[in-house]
């Protein structure tokens, strides 16, 4: 049973997961700190959150194979270990589409809990929540996703968060929200723009693919990056807690994941030397045995980097 529920986190990138802890902890040591927040209720929001969060990984895999079986030219062109454990027959779809369904009602079920401890207005943040979640891959295919994830792990997530243990909404938990989403967006983007060649053949309309032109799509990344240390630095203008200003030690990371995608771009098989602050790579060795080790080492500097944002942004929420 354990090696079945860790096959199924594993196809749900949970890699993907402590991206959304950490940003959890950005606002629960906010709520906490500052404002005596409910401890339990923070917890569960955490639950909650994190099983819709790995809901959306998987359903975007369901939906993602569904069209791969109705376009050849996409099966030959996506990443060669993507949806691989439906390929090669481990499971099927309809399993698949069973544990987005457990996943669901178990973030479903956090959110009644959540209901009856903290008002009415858990009830719309979780409709608003699993309607983003469950419709992920069709804001993908019309070059919504990065709005929706915006939406769903900015200001829905914040203030769901601090309402919960707060009992009210927050201007300035608004503009943290934005400050961590958009770095949590900037994940997503780097995704799709790894994703560009594919994405083109299976004729998807991510945003990426609407600009036609995945070495102009950087600049919406240095975008992303923009706004989100612009953020930090008007949330420690308008709060007057300046030392929330110490996260701006992450641009050199947000440089770096920048420069790794430029030259992805330009070679699939670049692969720096690896130094101290590329690290964590998971599974790396087995990503250089598939020969996808170019594709992750981009999409893990960009997680790499939001988890420096948070770990920044909690230090100085301490000091």
């Amino acid at each position: 049973m354990i090696k079945k529920i860790w096959f199924w986190l594993s196809v749900s990138r949970l890699f993907s997961l402590p991206m959304t802890i950490l940003s959890w902890l950005v606002i629960f040591v906010y709520s906490l700190v500052l404002y005596g927040g409910n401890i339990l209720n923070g917890i569960l929001a955490l639950i909650g959150i994190s099983f819709a969060h790995l809901a959306t990984n998987l359903a975007d895999d369901y939906f993602d194979y569904k069209q791969m079986l109705k376009d050849g030219n996409m099966m030959s062109t996506v990443v060669k270990n993507k949806c691989i454990y439906i390929k090669d027959g481990t499971v099927t779809l309809n399993d698949v589409l069973k544990v987005v369904i457990i996943y669901c009602l178990i973030a479903f079920s956090v959110g009644v809990i959540l209901f009856f401890r903290s008002g009415i207005d858990v009830l719309w943040l979780t409709v608003i929540g699993g309607i983003l979640t469950l419709s992920y891959s069709w804001f993908s295919r019309v070059g919504l996703s990065e709005l929706a994830v915006g939406i769903a792990f900015g200001p829905l997530f914040f203030e769901g968060v601090f309402y919960v243990m707060c009992g009210y909404f927050s201007w300035n938990v608004f503009i943290l929200s934005i400050a961590v989403g958009a770095f949590t967006v900037g994940v997503l983007y780097v995704h799709t723009v790894l994703d560009f060649d594919s994405d083109m053949v299976s004729h998807k309309k991510t945003l990426c693919c609407r600009i036609g032109d995945k070495n102009c799509a950087v600049y919406v990344l240095y975008f992303l990056y923009a706004l989100g240390f612009l953020s930090i630095i008007f949330f420690a203008v308008t709060t007057l807690y300046f030392n929330i200003l110490i996260a701006l030690f992450a641009l050199p990371f947000a440089i770096n994941v920048c420069n790794a995608l430029k030259n992805y771009n330009k070679d699939k098989d670049f692969l720096p030397k690896i130094k101290w602050w590329h690290y964590p790579l998971d599974d790396f060795e087995k990503r250089k045995e598939d020969n996808t080790a170019s594709f992750y080492f981009v999409l893990y500097q960009s997680r790499n980097l939001i988890s420096w944002v948070c770990v920044l942004i909690i230090l100085g929420i301490f000091i």
